[in-house]
Formats: structure tokens, sequence, C-alpha cells
């Protein structure tokens, strides 16, 4: 079993810097909420 991590923090605080580090770094797989939120309101989509 592996862990979860969630980044948080306020607005420029680091938070996608850091996660990429995790990512490109040591190969942690990312899960980025706001990307997620885009794709779900986007045009065309069904929400």
């Amino acid at each position: 079993m592996g862990f979860v991590v969630g980044l948080t923090g306020g607005i420029a605080s680091g938070k996608t810097t850091v996660a990429n580090l995790f990512h490109h770094e040591f190969g942690i797989d990312l899960v980025d909420a706001d990307v997620v939120a885009r794709d779900v309101v986007e045009i065309g989509s069904e929400a």
C-alpha cells in the first residue's frame, strides 16, 4: 500500500512547483484537482 499526499496552501505558495517536483524527479503519480475541475465543466461535456 502506498501513501496519498495532499498539497494545500494559499495562492502562489508553491503547490504546483512541489507537485511537479514530486512527479518529474521521483516519478510520483499526480492528480491535479484544478485540471479535473476544468475538464468536468468544459463546453460540450455532460456536466
